[in-house]
């Protein structure tokens, strides 16, 4: 699945017709490792297979371990890779890859439910275990939002997570994994930081090449206003 996404001059920022070889990916395009972190049922791995498989993933299986994606990208004129990595929330499944997936990180995304007060609660105990783990204050960061479309169970304000968001110097999403019409808010998660992470020069990580692509642009969404209620 490809978009189709133009300057304002009409002239295409990502080439949808770039066909990519295994070999010229291997060769010539940088690695970048995010994670995604929160608690357990926030929607980790629905807002991963989102991005990278373009639906809403139904009765997910609570994941062991890690749940590994992989997602190539051309953004202005450099084709690039996030590897994702989806990490358990239960404490029980994660224990024993806890230092794995922390290692050579190049970017976390804290997910939380917005219709469950408690795993908003628990973003600073993953914000510290982060710290525990020397992620450094360089690595680019995320607060996401997820289950936006359930508007009537609602449990965190917006103005909260911004709050929170702000306390850590973290932009602040609101999405939903579930509702097609948000999936350019998923999108923009990823895109952030993949603009981010191409501006800089971190190590490569030579992983197998992924089978397939998608190109697409971010578009910065308009914050929602609100006073902050921390």
């Amino acid at each position: 699945m490809a978009i189709d996404h133009k300057s304002a001059g009409g002239e295409d920022l990502i080439d949808d017709s770039l066909e990519l070889s295994s070999s010229y990916q291997d060769s010539n395009c940088r690695v970048f490792k995010i994670i995604v972190i929160g608690d357990t049922s926030v929607g980790k791995t629905c807002l991963t297979y989102r991005f990278c498989g373009g639906s809403f993933l139904k009765n997910p299986e609570a994941t062991i371990g890690v749940d590994f994606r992989e997602k190539t990208l051309r953004l202005d004129g450099e084709v690039i890779k996030l590897q994702i990595w989806d990490t358990a929330g239960q404490e029980r499944f994660r224990k024993s890859m806890v230092d794995h997936y922390y290692r050579s990180v190049h970017a976390v995304i804290f997910v939380y439910d917005v219709t469950s007060l408690a795993t908003f609660q628990s973003l600073p105990e993953w914000i510290e275990e982060c710290g525990r783990h020397s992620v450094g204050p360089l690595v680019p960061r995320v607060v996401v939002g997820n289950k936006c479309d359930l508007r009537d169970r609602r449990e965190v304000p917006t103005s909260a997570a911004q709050c929170l968001a702000d306390a850590h110097n973290m932009p602040l999403f609101e999405a939903s994994a579930k509702d097609p019409a948000e999936e350019a808010h998923v999108e923009a998660i990823f895109l952030t930081l993949a603009y981010r992470l191409k501006s800089h020069k971190p190590l490569r990580l030579k992983q197998p090449a992924a089978e397939g692509d998608v190109r697409y642009l971010w578009k910065p969404r308009k914050q929602e206003a609100g006073t902050c209620q921390c």
